[in-house]
């Protein structure tokens, strides 16, 4: 048992040395304090590298369907665009044949519906037969069909401002994260897309999983993910997907997580750190690593076997997370070690030895 020497000068009575020894024990004993060895799953931590990349299925770029010379663009790269607003003309000789087919398909509907007018009233004085009343319908129908088609192909295009011109409307809401479309320059369907747009409220972080650290990572891990723009922040998430298949470029497993991005901070392409904590699949002996004294090249700690005595044990450090540490030999479940004043209680101890 450890005990607490004080020592008086020789002309205070032994009895009175006594009686102060004890009070200082006491007081001692009052402030150590112990924590007991439970058995637990280590905790493993592993720092991973990504980036952020758009939603796919929250992006569109767009390709014309036909070929033409861009007249005029309306945005930016970088903008904030709404659905339907105007982003670029195009001048096309073949929207051009549409339009021009369109206004003499209109100009015979026209004609139509005035010889539709007067067969009804032709019809109606007994002066002509209901077949041929029939035919004048028939024949506007027809009319209106045609233009109603090429009408709808046109629409397809953009909205069309008459002379060969069309303008290409925001397919969504969004930024315009890629910008080619240069006024002046030709367009085609075999051309590279003019501009994308994406929803960025809802991006990917894509994960570098490396064979060696694949036993530590699966789906449904919660993850916590640091950037450079922004060291004192930490976004969390969670393991949505991990990929079966290495990359074959970069000899990695891709692992996906679903990030909210109301606050638009995480940028496609920004390049994070990816902190994951798992648990290991062998039990340990976890303690707080305060109780951890490092003497002479090993680890030892103080346990309390009973109220005020005290022993030293030598351990094996397994591992540590955060603020605690695991043990693999030198402790038993439900020992009480010492956190607070350990050092004192390990020298006095130490001193006996």
């Amino acid at each position: 048992m450890l005990s607490m020497v004080v020592f008086f000068c020789t002309c205070n009575s032994e009895k009175k040395s006594k009686n102060a020894e004890n009070v200082i024990n006491q007081a001692f004993l009052e402030n150590v304090k112990t924590e007991k060895v439970v058995l637990s799953n280590q905790k493993s931590e592993l720092i991973l590298t990504g980036k952020v990349e758009y939603d796919p299925d929250k992006i569109i770029s767009y390709v014309p369907l036909i070929s033409g010379i861009i007249d005029r663009t309306y945005f930016s790269l970088g903008d904030k665009v709404r659905k339907g607003q105007p982003l670029l003309d195009i001048r096309s000789t073949e929207l051009s044949a549409l339009q021009s087919e369109r206004i003499s398909l209109e100009a015979e509907e026209k004609i139509a519906e005035r010889e539709l007018k007067a067969a009804q009233s032709m019809f109606d004085d007994n002066m002509l037969s209901e077949r041929e009343l029939l035919e004048a319908k028939g024949k506007l129908r027809q009319i209106q069909a045609a233009i109603g088609k090429i009408s709808a192909d046109m629409s397809v295009y953009g909205t069309d401002k008459g002379n060969g011109v069309f303008t290409v409307n925001a397919p969504m809401s969004g930024y315009i994260v890629s910008k080619k479309a240069l006024s002046g320059s030709t367009i085609s369907p075999e051309s590279d897309p003019a501009f994308s747009i994406a929803d960025l409220t809802i991006v990917w972080v894509t994960v570098n999983v490396y064979a060696s650290d694949l036993r530590f990572v699966r789906e449904g891990m919660d993850v916590e993910i640091t950037t450079l723009s922004y060291p004192d922040e930490v976004f969390y998430g969670k393991i949505n997907s991990l990929s079966q298949v290495f990359d074959p470029e970069e000899k990695v497993l891709k692992a996906r997580i679903t990030m909210n991005n109301s606050d638009f901070k995480l940028k496609p392409e920004m390049s994070v750190l990816v902190r994951l904590v798992g648990e290991g699949f062998n039990p340990a002996f976890a303690i707080p690593s305060d109780a951890l004294i490092f003497d002479d090249n090993r680890y030892f700690v103080v346990v309390e076997e009973t109220a005020g005595n005290f022993v030293i044990k030598d351990v094996t450090l397994q591992g540590h997370h955060g603020k605690t540490s695991y043990i693999a030999t030198g402790l038993t479940e439900g020992e009480n070690v010492v956190v607070k004043n350990q050092l004192l209680i390990y020298s006095g101890l130490k001193e006996n030895l």
